[in-house]
């Protein structure tokens, strides 16, 4: 979908929740009374609204099993907002430089890193909640340094499962700058002028890679787990890497059988959200 597109600029915009085509890109399945588009008095613009169930309730892109995306730009960014007590996640489909497709399941329900030979699941446990996050996934780090040896080529596609609020997705070029991560490795840049929050709405940037999993660990471990804003790991979180070939689960995503369940629904479901008949993504 983007690989004839030119992706040499600062950015390149996924979806945005602002405009009249909101979404129709994009595969929206699950109860359309928790789905869809509102306006936010806190962002003063529309936002994307995934509640409920996150077994149902997702968008993915792109819509066929047939397309890839080709965003090969580093840095994936998920402008959200995730309410506190719901469970989000994400799945995202990696091809690296021997054309290898890979998926990284990134997800609060997830409290330690489990990896097998194409699929790692993302403990999220770091993430922070009521407050409006530009969640900066590095594809790069996370693709050489969870499946050894690979090198990331494309970013072809992309599963957002509720909860959340959803103001934009983009890839960048370069890492944004954020004053909390002096420690960042690379370039580093603002979020594009195109993508900004308002200047006066509370926000974070956080960037996420195997190296901020490390130290969010180690800091949950030294501390008791007491901030609202955090959803924490179990108390024998270890972030260690599992051979998963003793899991009899799996789940269809991007149109293959993938180890491991699919997207639970979060710990506090929406009254709106009850008696949702299941839908399932068969890519």
């Amino acid at each position: 979908m983007f690989k004839n597109e030119y992706q040499g600029g600062p950015f390149v915009e996924i979806f945005s929740a602002q405009g009249k085509n909101t979404g129709t890109k994009w595969k929206i399945s699950g109860n359309p009374s928790v789905i869809g588009k509102e306006y936010d008095k806190e962002v003063k613009g529309f936002v994307f609204v995934l509640e409920g169930s996150g077994q149902t309730n997702k968008m993915q892109l792109p819509k066929e099993t047939k397309q890839t995306l080709g965003l090969i730009q580093q840095f994936l960014v998920l402008q959200m907002y995730i309410p506190l007590g719901q469970d989000f996640s994400a799945e995202l489909l990696i091809t690296d430089l021997g054309n290898i497709k890979r998926r990284l399941y990134l997800s609060t329900i997830h409290k330690e890193l489990s990896v097998t030979p194409l699929h790692a699941k993302i403990p999220l446990f770091m993430i922070k909640r009521k407050i409006w996050c530009n969640l900066c996934i590095d594809l790069v780090a996370f693709t050489s340094e969870i499946f050894k040896g690979a090198v990331f080529q494309s970013l072809d596609g992309i599963i957002v499962s509720a909860n959340c609020k959803l103001r934009k997705i983009f890839t960048l070029k370069s890492n944004p700058l954020n004053p909390a991560d002096d420690d960042a490795d690379g370039p580093r840049d603002t979020i594009p002028r195109a993508c900004q929050l308002n200047a006066d709405v509370p926000q974070i940037t956080q960037l996420l890679n195997m190296k901020k999993l490390r130290q969010t660990e180690q800091k949950c471990r030294g501390r008791p787990l007491n901030s609202p804003e955090l959803d924490p790991p179990t108390t024998r979180a270890s972030a260690t890497i599992r051979n998963s070939k003793s899991q009899d689960i799996s789940h269809i995503a991007f149109g293959s059988k993938v180890l491991g369940p699919p997207p639970l629904s979060g710990r506090r479901v929406t009254t709106r959200a009850s008696g949702e008949p299941p839908k399932h993504i068969n890519w």
